[in-house]
């Protein structure tokens, strides 16, 4: 799977909020061999560097950093968040989020695509959080994004993918596109259906954070990804209305 040139082999991407403690994100990571991991700027406070445990912690686990924008509801903000991000994480990756509804936390497509443009022509390598719309998409893409992160579902809801005929349909439009389902994913199963329709990658957080277990459930996460992306690479059968014998009925033994 390649985002922007880089190679990575686990397509499973973990958010680092709501964690029960530091020691638990951090056995959680593990477990799932993650190597992608979003961080929100807010986590890097100013004042006597109170993040810095934080920091320390993501940069002790090996992964890469992806910054989001997240609570920007405005272009403005979330393009200076994103340099401010920039700067302190040391990377050009930017998850972007432009909010256009405070209840669904839905993207705002106007800004989104405003602000993609901005920060592509400024160098920055843009994951955009969007909606499975595929307008929107060919915006993104002509702004300069090389990745469609669409939703599965509101963000922390866990009602899984809302609209599969349209991220089937994404899928179809975009071939070649790295697509990444972002939010709304509450079950392992719901992120292996995203494998299963085609989708290069999935990015949670709360179902694994707020989770009983959240190291358990974060391997759970990481077999679900894997078991969907081979399902989609092997090929599954069409759904039919009928039923279609496993047995052949040919050379059926009959008694008279």
């Amino acid at each position: 799977m390649d985002f922007y040139g880089v190679e990575l082999s686990n397509r499973l991407l973990l958010g680092t909020a709501q964690y029960p403690s530091p020691a638990v994100l951090a056995e959680a990571i593990r477990a799932a061999g993650v190597e992608v991991v979003t961080v929100s700027l807010r986590r890097e406070a100013g004042g006597e560097r109170a993040g810095q445990t934080f920091w320390d912690l993501i940069s002790g686990s090996g992964v890469r950093v992806l910054p989001n924008t997240a609570a920007c509801y405005s272009v403005k903000e979330a393009v200076t968040t994103a340099h401010m991000a920039r700067e302190v994480f040391a990377t050009d990756w930017v998850k972007l989020e432009v909010i256009g509804n405070a209840d669904t936390l839905q993207p705002d497509p106007f800004g989104l695509v405003e602000a993609a443009r901005i920060l592509s022509q400024d160098g920055f390598a843009v994951f955009p959080y969007t909606t499975e719309d595929i307008v929107v998409a060919e915006r993104l893409l002509e702004a300069g994004c090389q990745v469609l992160m669409p939703w599965g579902a509101p963000i922390g809801s866990a009602r899984g993918l809302n609209n599969r005929y349209g991220l089937r349909t994404l899928r179809g439009h975009f071939p070649d596109v790295p697509i990444v389902v972002d939010a709304g994913i509450g079950l392992p199963s719901h992120a292996a259906h995203a494998m299963e329709l085609g989708c290069d990658a999935v990015l949670l957080n709360t179902a694994v954070a707020r989770a009983g277990d959240p190291v358990a459930m974060a391997r759970a996460f990481a077999d679900a990804v894997a078991a969907g992306r081979a399902a989609y690479l092997a090929g599954p059968i069409e759904k039919s209305d009928m039923a279609t014998p496993s047995t052949p009925v040919v050379g059926k033994a009959f008694l008279s």
